[in-house]
């Protein structure tokens, strides 16, 4: 009887142990199940109407920093990473040759203002003369012509004087023969033929005087018409008075074109003596320094790069059926990798004008060879909407999410 207590005791407790094991897997198999579908539904909920991406990353400006001018590296004063400020100097050339340069650019602008001075004193020189020139020449020329009508004046009264002349002397020889003739049948006296002879001796040399003073009058006549002549000739030649003018004055404007030449060519040798200096384009981080001193340095080459850390923004490639609603100004969020857990606030600025693959190096053919369609990505610009207490550099990767419904 006691074994079949023992039986009967023992009995019951068997089976009550295999069914409570399969009926705790069902329960946690439910468990499970429902936390992943509150899961997939709560995830789904948490992501309506948003689009996100892991392919993302910081960007920003990489300024390079090249010489402007080729020489030989004097001196390095920045290192790798170093932050420095606009303006800082960054790298020194060996000025002595653009030195050197700039003291033969000087020395030519001085010679060029010298003629430049010279040329004015020339030209006011020349406004005096050309109107003094002018004045004597009218002058002259008025003297001469005045000169030729007295000349011919006199030569008309020589004429008429020798005329005069000419009649005393004819009826001097008249009177003379007369004389004679009446002393030979002594009708007059000696003394009167003598008279009649002075008479005629003194008619006769007033007829010499007379034909030399119309030959002296119409030989000044001569002169006076040569006078003429030149005064005519000098009087021309002051009136080239503008031509000479003109020519004094085209000589001042080459010469300050050779003022502003060589004040131009000062100025370039003062600009490149100055590009010896090289300094930073803004405010930054040195990165990619590739300079040493010694070093033969020319414009083709850049020697490092500054890298502003406060204007940088994010750059996410977003696949062409996400991008369905989203516009620019639509609200996003970015997280750093870097800095995982910082969700910084953004919002989308603009969307890139094509997909990467069509501005790659060698963008797909898609008429040549077969076709296989492929997913493309386009380029979304995000902008901070407040400056991160991070600090976040070009390169970093990032985990973009933009609300694209409410």
């Amino acid at each position: 009887m006691a074994s079949s207590d023992t039986a009967t005791s023992a009995g019951p407790v068997g089976p009550p142990i295999a069914t409570a094991r399969p009926n705790r897997a069902r329960v946690v198999a439910g468990v499970l199940v429902t936390a992943a579908v509150v899961s997939a539904g709560a995830y789904r909920f948490a992501n309506a109407g948003t689009e996100s991406t892991d392919d993302a990353f910081v960007e920003g400006r990489v300024m390079p920093v090249a010489a402007r001018v080729q020489g030989q590296v004097s001196r390095v004063l920045v290192k790798d990473n170093q932050a420095v400020n606009e303006g800082d100097v960054l790298v020194e050339l060996d000025p002595a040759d653009l030195q050197a340069r700039a003291d033969v650019a000087a020395a030519d602008l001085l010679s060029a203002q010298a003629q430049h001075d010279a040329s004015q004193a020339q030209l006011a020189l020349a406004e005096k003369n050309i109107a003094a020139n002018l004045q004597q020449a009218e002058g002259g020329l008025g003297q001469a012509s005045g000169s030729v009508e007295s000349s011919k004046a006199s030569l008309e009264q020589a004429r008429a004087d020798v005329a005069a002349a000419e009649s005393r002397l004819s009826l001097a020889e008249t009177e003379l023969k007369r004389s004679s003739a009446l002393v030979a049948t002594n009708s007059v006296s000696r003394a009167d033929l003598d008279a009649k002879q002075a008479q005629f001796d003194q008619a006769k040399a007033s007829l010499e005087q007379a034909k030399a003073r119309f030959s002296s009058t119409k030989a000044n006549i001569d002169t006076s018409v040569g006078g003429v002549t030149l005064a005519k000739g000098r009087f021309l030649a002051a009136q080239t008075g503008p031509q000479q003018l003109a020519a004094a004055q085209a000589a001042v404007g080459v010469a300050a074109a050779r003022v502003k030449q060589a004040e131009a060519a000062k100025t370039l040798a003062d600009l490149n003596l100055g590009y010896t200096k090289l300094r930073a384009p803004a405010k930054g981080v040195v990165a990619r320094r590739n300079v040493e001193v010694g070093q033969l340095v020319d414009p083709s080459r850049p020697l490092m790069a500054i890298v502003p850390l406060d204007d940088v923004w994010v750059i996410a490639n977003f696949k062409e059926d996400q991008l369905r609603d989203m516009k620019p100004g639509a609200h996003a969020t970015i997280e750093i990798d870097a800095f995982s857990g910082e969700k910084l606030p953004a919002h989308v600025e603009s969307l890139a004008g094509g997909t990467g693959s069509r501005f790659a190096l060698l963008p797909p053919d898609n008429a040549s060879g077969n076709f296989v369609k492929v997913v493309q990505r386009l380029p979304v610009l995000l902008r901070l909407d407040n400056q991160p207490k991070v600090q976040l550099r070009p390169g970093m990767s990032a985990v973009v999410r933009v609300t694209v419904k409410d």
